[in-house]
């Protein structure tokens, strides 16, 4: 069960709010009680900026932050930009922790990535293994950027007894996600090309890789729900987690997919593009274990809501 109680008084602040997961987490807080809810726009807090921080701390007030604004995209994306990906990721959260300490935030709840795990991490990934080898070359930029945000609240806990929390979200989808192709994650990516496809008559449909690699996915609401059951329940040092323990090769994803929107032409995989890290699933267990956490969306249920909103939503989007 959620707790309303806990968040009646509490002044929040979450960067990112007006994103894909943020702006779920936003919901999720209103409908528990929150009613001090503040989400601050990139235009007027530009987090990159280090004086930023501070002023966005002064104008909100808050008791906690969560911390969900990244700079995020696909293997493409990141094997563009990725100084930007270190860069901005970096500067997006190291500051705004320092800052909170320093005006004596109640508590921190830091958004991680899966990224960081080494490329050939044992499966399912537990959050011990997060330190024993490097992370997959095209996301590693992004990957060790927000891995410095575990370090920070580690350490900032042991010698300021700052109560500052780090969790590790599997790859999202859900309504609402990035449909555009340039910067898109894989589901939403799959999805836009299967319907435009489906809908052009096109005979197939080219895809990066082989189709081998296997990831994990954890359905957008799923996710918040996680996050704010952790901001209630959970104060210590450890990682956490938080998936849904499936897993699938991106060729079984993309025929599932295929078939959910009805497209029934050919898939011809470009081993050309990379594959990206081989494996993804998480050991759970431990968002379970500490803080009561499981995620209730089943996978094909989940891809229909996506799928369903992608079609009411297609014409808006570049």
């Amino acid at each position: 069960m959620n707790d309303t109680a806990f968040w009646q008084d509490k002044r929040v602040t979450v960067t990112g709010g007006a994103g894909f997961l943020g702006s779920f987490v936003v919901e999720k807080l209103q409908a528990r009680g929150a009613k001090q809810v503040f989400v601050p726009r990139s235009v007027e807090y530009d987090l990159t900026d280090p004086e930023t921080p501070a002023r966005l701390i002064e104008d909100s007030q808050p008791d906690m932050i969560i911390h969900i604004a990244a700079l995020a995209g696909g293997i493409g994306a990141n094997r563009e930009r990725p100084a930007e990906f270190f860069y901005n990721n970096l500067m997006m959260g190291v500051p705004l922790m320092h800052a909170a300490y320093k005006k004596g935030i109640e508590k921190f709840v830091a958004l991680g990535t899966i990224c960081s795990y080494p490329k050939f991490a044992p499966i399912p990934f537990k959050e011990d293994s997060l330190w024993t080898g490097y992370p997959e070359e095209t996301n590693a930029p992004y990957g060790l950027a927000k891995a410095m945000l575990l370090v920070q609240s580690q350490t900032y806990r042991e010698q300021y007894d700052f109560n500052a929390i780090y969790l590790l979200p599997v790859n999202l989808y859900g309504p609402r996600d990035n449909f555009n192709l340039q910067t898109s994650h894989v589901i939403p990516a799959l999805i836009r090309k299967f319907i435009a496809a489906k809908e052009n008559g096109d005979p197939s449909v080219p895809l990066w890789g082989d189709g081998s690699p296997t990831r994990e996915f954890l359905y957008v609401e799923d996710a918040a729900e996680g996050i704010l059951l952790a901001a209630e329940k959970y104060n210590g040092p450890e990682p956490v987690n938080l998936g849904s323990g499936m897993e699938i090769s991106i060729k079984d994803l993309a025929e599932l997919i295929g078939r959910l929107v009805g497209y029934e032409g050919e898939f011809v995989w470009d081993t050309s593009k990379p594959n990206g890290q081989p494996r993804r699933q998480l050991d759970v267990s431990r968002a379970k274990e500490y803080f009561g956490f499981e995620a209730q969306v089943s996978f094909e249920e989940g891809l229909r809501r996506t799928i369903d909103w992608f079609q009411k939503h297609k014409d808006e989007i570049d």
